[in-house]
């Protein structure tokens, strides 16, 4: 090794943020390793590389002692004061017995511990990148498909997208661009690794910022979002300004900013409500679109009984129950729903029940 490696190495430390002494120091520690495996050696060896021209020197290392137990790493003290007359015992003897063959293989074992700890800083860099936008949508091009998991390209590494976080119903093909929610990033024995979501509810929370210039300035809040993705999402929004209609701002003129959202889900449908601090309005809204002609607040913690006409009461339940579900949900609290022939003829049993009390009483 020469002077240009170590101007090489003081240009990685610019461009990878890789310390140079930090570097030097890992090559010294590798050489040590090459120097025993070549040499057949087992002694205690240093490997020195000058900072300045880039000289590499091996040192074998030796202890003094008073009576010597192993000969390959220790001295005795009459051998050492030989040397020199002011060694003791305790102290450190250095021979160099750098190889005149020692080059070629300093610069092999350099540009593999070059290689590694580059791979290795680059690693980090996407970790430290990655974890900070946990949270985040990107726009993402699909490189890769394999065994139904995606492996979407969002710049400085490919990210995975599972089965799991995929919408049912939506199909990918190989340079797709899609919109991803960063879920999640973990340290793996091959790197950092960044997991994606197409069904987190998140990525309808992060759409309509990006629609609703409302929402990106705080005038409108969204409070609550229950998805089942692929079908149909209710997201309840809320503002302090009474100038502000939240349910608009986020439908947008004809309905153009819905739609782009709606378009990004491939249809799926989205149902937007406004958000109460009252318990009744609020159940009364998340059930939309049925109409609720009364809410009974129940005898525990968050349970409500909603009142519906007979002939809303389906609506209101939902395809296999999932407008309740999803009311639910989205303002937890646990909801049941009756009908108003139901609801009267529970009234009347509770009331014959009551008079039947009496009489036993009486």
């Amino acid at each position: 090794m020469n002077k240009e490696f170590i101007e090489a190495i003081a240009d990685l430390e610019k461009e990878k943020g890789i310390a140079k002494e930090v570097l030097i120091e890992a090559i010294e520690t590798a050489l040590v390793s090459a120097y025993k495996k070549n040499y057949g050696t087992s002694q205690n060896v240093r490997v020195n590389i000058d900072r300045e021209t880039g000289d590499i020197d091996v040192f074998m290392r030796m202890d003094v002692v008073e009576e010597i137990e192993d000969e390959l790493t220790q001295i005795s003290i009459d051998e050492a004061l030989e040397y020199d007359h002011r060694y003791e015992v305790g102290d450190v003897v250095e021979f160099q017995v750098t190889p005149r063959d020692f080059g070629r293989i300093a610069a092999q074992t350099a540009k593999q511990v070059v290689v590694q700890r580059i791979r290795e800083a680059e690693r980090g860099m996407v970790y430290d990148d990655f974890i900070d936008r946990q949270g985040e949508m990107v726009t993402g091009i699909i490189q890769r498909i394999s065994n139904r998991t995606l492996f979407v390209n969002i710049g400085r590494t490919e990210a995975l997208l599972p089965v799991t976080e995929q919408v049912p119903g939506e199909r990918y093909n190989i340079n797709d661009r899609i919109k991803v929610y960063i879920m999640d990033v973990k340290k793996t024995t091959k790197g950092p690794q960044v997991f994606l979501s197409r069904s987190h509810p998140a990525i309808v929370k992060r759409l309509f910022e990006l629609e609703v210039p409302e929402i990106q300035d705080g005038t409108v809040e969204i409070k609550s979002i229950a998805r089942e993705a692929g079908s149909r999402t209710k997201m309840a929004v809320y503002t302090e300004d009474e100038n502000v209609d939240p349910v608009g701002a986020c439908v947008g003129n004809k309905g153009a900013r819905v739609q782009n959202v709606v378009n990004e889900l491939f249809g799926e449908k989205i149902d937007i409500i406004t958000w109460s601090d009252d318990p009744e309005v609020l159940i009364k809204n998340v059930l939309s679109p049925a109409k609720v002609e009364k809410v009974i607040i129940g005898d525990e913690e968050k349970t409500a009984l909603a009142v519906v006409p007979d002939y809303q009461l389906s609506l209101a339940i939902g395809k296999e129950g999932q407008n309740v579900r999803l009311a639910a949900k989205l303002c937890g609290w646990k909801i049941d729903i009756k009908s108003e022939s139901q609801y009267r003829e529970m009234k009347e049993n509770e009331e014959d029940t009551s008079e039947e009390l009496v009489e036993i009483e009486e």
